[in-house]
């Protein structure tokens, strides 16, 4: 195995958290996992591929919707145990709701509110 895996700080199950940003914007779309396998094989093949913690496997982001993610640069934070990928979102969809972003709620009057549309409606984009 590489060097540049090993200076990544994992936690006991083996992961490291991943922020996805959008590139160009800077808007922060998703946070996930990865473990080695993961994180190795996205710098690989240029996209995004995480651990899925409820299935139990590794997730190529898109594999079922198409909306996959295009690392353009990766990151890790000041302590190796946080990975930032800055990514281009194909088809626009980072969320599996149908919206741009998973952050579209919003803590308002006491309460969360869904503040972003849905683009395109789940049931169309998984089989």
């Amino acid at each position: 195995m590489s060097n540049w895996l090993n200076q990544v700080k994992w936690d006991e199950q083996g992961l490291v958290p991943v922020i996805a940003q959008d590139a160009a914007s800077g808007e922060v779309l998703m946070f996930a996992w990865m473990n080695r396998e993961a994180l190795e094989r996205s710098a690989e093949c240029g996209e995004a591929i995480y651990w899925s913690r409820s299935r139990r496997k590794l997730w190529h982001k898109g594999e079922e919707s198409g909306h996959t993610q295009i690392i353009r640069e990766m990151r890790t934070d000041c302590d190796n145990d946080v990975i930032l990928l800055k990514i281009e979102q194909t088809g626009g969809i980072a969320c599996h709701t149908g919206r741009r972003s998973c952050f579209f709620q919003k803590f308002e009057n006491a309460a969360w509110q869904e503040v972003e549309p849905v683009l395109k409606d789940p049931k169309t984009i998984y089989k």
